[in-house]
């Protein structure tokens, strides 16, 4: 079993289940290991969770920066709408490792909380930098602005059925009814 499909298994069950119910054993079941297998590859459930995390980040932060980069530089609506896109097919798509970016992290130990907090911080940054861009009004606070758009986007999951709407079109309808 290598470590990728371990992670695989780990992240498809962290999405579905969240953290706190997934236990070693189920993800052991899942990939057809004995749980003590497991350890080989992470030592401890926390150090799995933070794998599959990072791993989520790097996914969805590759998808946002290339589409930023091959929007248009002059035009912070096009940039914040490639963002937008490319999360939402990132969270959509068949990898669960970006939608257990989006889980509540409230319930985790709170040293591997910081961990995977700043993990986030650091993606979210693209937003911060993408909203600044903006030509708001002088009046929008521009965090609570940010905060909104990225709820907005990573509850897509909670309601999105494939067929109807493609995430590239939710995520061009959501950035157009904010301006």
């Amino acid at each position: 079993m290598s470590r990728e499909t371990l992670m695989a298994v780990s992240a498809r069950l962290f999405a579905k289940g969240g953290f706190d119910a997934t236990s070693m054993r189920d993800i052991a079941r899942d990939a057809g290991m004995l749980a003590g297998s497991m350890y080989y590859h992470f030592p401890s459930k926390n150090d799995l969770i933070a794998a599959v995390y990072e791993e989520g980040v790097a996914e969805i932060s590759a998808a946002v920066d290339a589409a930023v980069a091959a929007a248009p530089a002059a035009d912070s609506w096009a940039r914040l709408e490639a963002a937008c896109v490319a999360h939402l097919q990132s969270l959509l798509s068949d990898s669960a490792h970006a939608v257990v970016m989006t889980a509540d992290l409230s319930r985790l130990d709170p040293r591997l909380r910081r961990r995977l907090v700043t993990l986030r911080d650091g993606y979210e940054r693209r937003f911060v930098e993408l909203v600044a861009a903006l030509p708001l009004p002088a009046a929008v606070d521009r965090t609570l602005w940010r905060l909104q758009l990225l709820g907005a986007l990573n509850w897509t999951p909670t309601w999105y059925r494939p067929g109807r709407k493609s995430p590239a079109a939710i995520g061009r309808a959501l950035v157009e009814s904010l301006k």
